[in-house]
């Protein structure tokens, strides 16, 4: 049976809705372009406040918004299976983020004489992405204060809410080790009866995840439509150009097609798609005359601390509004920036991290070990009452053998290969050993020992360069040998930098659709 919106010629289909699919369907809808979202998830419902969750049947997790196959991740050799932080309905991954949307440094993008790029650099540069960081800013309703420690004109921020009495004892606990700390960047339009929904899906409009800052302002326009339960299977191509797209629906296949299609499934699940999508023009993948679809990988490393407020600090919550850039680049290594997470160190926590470290130790056979935890645990949450936990993400760097694998024969497995390089791990040491030594004299604790990859933060796995033989897409993202192919995720990072990639996503987003509407002119 043939779908309705099957007979329609689209302007541009667009697979994906997350922090790239939506903002750039919102872009082209609002410059009348016809539009088609194409979303694996259900669109749900609105009201919906639901957050991630350990789910274990399918229907059930897409029901929730969740992706509903589990990744299987090879890291180091060891096999493992979890469910990864993402998104399977309007806004994918976003509508359970905690809204972080922080601008990179120069150095992130540009080769500099005094600060080296692991890559070489982007082919854009930061002065010519920087206009699109400011549009991305104003579309998500960014609000913060400047980093201090920033040479570069600050984004243009909405005033944030006052500190907290919490918040400005961390503050002033951070000034005083001589630190440079800030209100953190976050897209939370303050409205009153805000329910500060971070990591969770938000049934208001005030957090401005991709659903509400890019589908549902397309949708309004009345030039986009959004097909739900949509599972994009194959691309059809046929001489330099894609023809159609595959798509399941409640059993039934569909053809859909447009002049210009958009991949926005996410940096893990774009590249499967084009791995799908062999055919004898390309008989390794779509678009992978380089072989490089897939490949260079990249995760952020995170380093997870308690940080406690001065004794007598009142307990007012959880706070996300803390951010600083003095471990960015340190001691000539690329590091990252730390943040709060919102998230408090209660006993539940203690406990849960306790024995996720006792699990990763030569002890973790030793029976009836996770009981022992909880006297620690109360013990350190009665003595230091509720703390922060804070985050550092470390940059990771791209390797071509870290990659997103593909298997026909289980077209649905999500699964990844990856190695975790001496110079990541050295990489990791220096920044846990200038944590302590930056935060000495305050009440810490690190919350792990092993290293632990974000998997929220997956990138690179298509990424863009002016060279066909070692990138996948051009500077435009448009596909090298798929003319009327564009990528809008994050998988067209050549590194992964030292900040969220949201607000970069937007930014290239909108950057992208910008190119389409003057090709198209």
């Amino acid at each position: 049976m043939t779908h309705p919106l099957s007979d329609t010629c689209w302007d541009v289909i667009i697979i994906g809705t997350g922090i790239g699919g939506g903002t750039i369907g919102r872009a082209l809808a609002e410059a009348g372009q016809k539009v088609l979202f194409l979303e694996r998830g259900p669109t749900g419902q609105r009201a919906a406040r639901n957050g991630l969750s350990e789910v274990f049947v399918p229907e059930a997790r897409l029901a929730r918004g969740l992706w509903p196959e589990p990744m299987h991740a090879r890291v180091n050799g060891i096999e493992s299976s979890f469910y990864a932080p993402l998104g399977a309905g309007p806004g994918g991954s976003s509508v359970f983020y905690a809204a972080t949307l922080e601008r990179p440094e120069r150095h992130d993008l540009d080769e500099l004489p005094s600060l080296p790029h692991p890559a070489g650099g982007w082919p854009v540069s930061y002065d010519a992405l920087r206009p699109w960081y400011d549009r991305a800013a104003e579309l998500y309703r960014i609000h913060g204060t400047p980093d201090p420690l920033s040479p570069e004109p600050a984004p243009p921020l909405r005033s944030p809410p006052p500190l907290t009495a919490t918040e400005t004892a961390l503050m002033q606990a951070l000034k005083a080790n001589g630190l440079h700390p800030y209100h953190a960047h976050t897209a939370i339009d303050r409205t009153p009866d805000c329910l500060n929904c971070l990591g969770s899906k938000c049934p208001r409009t005030c957090k401005m995840d991709a659903r509400s800052a890019g589908v549902e302002p397309a949708l309004a326009t009345g030039n986009a439509m959004l097909l739900d339960r949509a599972e994009a299977t194959r691309l059809l191509s046929r001489e330099g150009r894609v023809e159609g797209v595959e798509v399941r629906r409640d059993g039934e296949t569909h053809v859909f097609r447009a002049a210009t299609y958009v991949l926005a499934a996410g940096a893990l699940n774009s590249p499967r798609l084009l791995l799908a999508s062999a055919c004898d023009a390309w008989p390794e993948g779509a678009a992978n005359g380089s072989g490089l679809v897939g490949r260079n990988l990249m995760f952020h490393l995170n380093e997870m601390f308690a940080l406690w407020p001065p004794r007598g600090t009142p307990d007012l919550g959880a706070t996300k509004a803390i951010s600083l850039r003095d471990l960015y680049h340190a001691e000539g290594t690329r590091m990252g920036t730390v943040q709060a997470m919102g998230i408090r160190a209660s006993y539940g926590e203690i406990t849960f991290y306790l024995n996720r470290m006792l699990a990763q130790s030569r002890l973790r056979h030793l029976p009836g070990l996770a009981q022992l935890t909880r006297l620690p645990a109360a013990a350190a949450a009665k003595l230091f009452g509720h703390a922060q936990i804070f985050v550092g993400l470390l940059e990771d760097l791209p390797y071509p053998e870290n990659r997103v694998t593909y298997d026909p024969a289980q077209p649905h497995r999500l699964s990844v290969d990856y190695t975790l390089h001496p110079e990541l791990l050295q990489r990791r040491r220096a920044f846990r050993k200038a944590i302590s030594r930056t935060l000495r004299g305050q009440r810490r604790m690190f919350l792990g020992r092993a290293p632990e990859l974000n998997f929220g933060h997956p990138s690179g796995t298509l990424r863009f360069g002016t060279d066909p033989r070692s990138s996948v897409l051009d500077p435009d993202c448009r596909a090298h040998g798929l003319r009327n192919l564009r990528v809008a995720d994050a998988s067209f990072m050549p590194s992964s930098m030292g900040v969220n990639p949201s607000l970069t996503i937007a930014a290239n987003a909108l950057r992208v659709a910008d190119s389409l509407l003057k090709e198209r002119r």
